[in-house]
């Protein structure tokens, strides 16, 4: 894998530095959403930074070779013309799947007690597929650019990062490997004959996305040209995406609700309607974004440092450890005073829900004109259309 990257960059160093760049940067969103999922108990960086390098590095340098190998056993026991079609989608989720999931297995035995809930192994499986995302997109980038045949040129990374960023990351490596991962964590926290069946029923599921994606079907969108591939490719990617949203919402609440018990009872320290708007992502965002609306940046960062005292507090308080306790405690009482200051007693947004699900509806309308778009401007750089 270093030796791919070298020579790259040996043959086209802008082309390979920008490819570098775009996925690096792309991945920032991936890491945001991946860590702000996991809110009261944060995975250590040390072992969110293994998972990435696994993908990255182990899995991508296994799968690189075995894919290659696997394509040509199944062009000699079929036909090449089948390898062609169709080995993507069977041999890619059979080899890459296992081996990313193994970088899930690494860490659940390096640190098992790092894995308390299912969103535990989410956030780590998510983050193994992110590295594998990121390191074969710029292998794919750097790929293009060589077999374009025009030097050190840019263009094939751009189309490269439009459709493989854009359009596949969605519902590409990072969220088959988030899959996987929630369920690896599911058995280790319940290690009976349901958690082995849900465990295997989590990376069946995780192939199966994978090879939908892969696979040749709805390839020639309809017949109805861009627009027929843009709403094959959205009908092929969105299961996987739905899967795993009802996933992290439901283990998201029951995580919630187990810390969020340690703060019940003490008003001055989490309100009933501060509890209710702690509970998930989008009720903290609009607490804050109504703090903003009251008084600025300024409010919205005292209600985002209560909220952040209060889940440490809560985590605290579930691990039993009265030192930390009480010095939370105090932060969220020295908060606490600070908001009354500023006339906003209480971190929350009235109608919170409705609020959220009217955010939730703008961005994904936007998303999709976007996306339409990008799909567009891809298709003219590689000289499609």
């Amino acid at each position: 894998m270093v030796a791919m990257v070298r020579v790259g960059v040996a043959a086209y160093p802008l082309a390979t530095a920008l490819a570098v760049g775009l996925f690096a940067l792309y991945a920032v969103p991936f890491v945001l959403v991946a860590r702000s999922l996991d809110y009261f108990e944060r995975e250590p960086p040390p072992l969110v930074l293994a998972a990435f390098g696994w993908g990255g590095l182990v899995a991508t340098a296994t799968a690189v070779r075995a894919d290659a190998a696997a394509h040509d056993l199944l062009a000699k026991l079929v036909s090449a013309r089948f390898a062609s079609t169709w080995g993507p989608a069977l041999t890619g989720p059979t080899i890459e799947e296992p081996v990313k999931v193994l970088g899930v297995a690494v860490i659940v035995l390096i640190a098992g007690r790092q894995i308390n809930s299912v969103v535990d192994g989410f956030v780590y499986g998510a983050f193994v597929g992110l590295g594998f995302q990121v390191v074969e997109n710029v292998m794919y980038a750097v790929n293009a650019v060589a077999l374009a045949g025009r030097g050190d040129r840019v263009g094939p990374v751009v189309a490269v990062f439009l459709l493989r960023g854009f359009l596949g990351g969605l519902w590409s490596h990072t969220l088959f490997s988030a899959l996987a991962g929630a369920g690896v964590a599911y058995w280790v926290l319940h290690p009976g004959r349901r958690g082995c069946e849900l465990c295997a029923a989590a990376l069946a599921g995780a192939w199966g996305f994978h090879a939908l994606w892969n696979s040749p079907w709805l390839a020639d969108g309809f017949g109805y040209g861009t627009a027929g591939v843009l709403a094959a490719l959205l009908l092929k990617g969105t299961p996987a995406l739905l899967v795993i949203l009802l996933l992290v919402r439901s283990a998201g609440r029951r995580e919630a609700a187990f810390y969020l018990r340690k703060l019940a009872g003490e008003p001055k320290v989490a309100t009933e309607r501060e509890l209710a708007a702690l509970a998930a992502g989008g009720t903290r965002f609009a607490a804050r974004r109504f703090a903003y609306a009251r008084g600025g940046l300024k409010l919205a960062r005292c209600v985002r440092r209560l909220q952040r005292a209060q889940a440490r507090l809560a985590l605290d308080l579930s691990r039993d450890l009265p030192t930390r306790a009480a010095e939370h405690r105090a932060e969220v009482l020295a908060m606490r005073q600070q908001l009354e200051g500023q006339g906003h007693p209480e971190a929350y947004a009235p109608n919170n829900s409705g609020s959220a699900g009217g955010w939730f509806w703008a961005v994904g309308c936007v998303g999709a004109a976007v996306l339409a778009v990008l799909l567009a401007a891809a298709i003219r750089a590689l000289g499609g259309g």
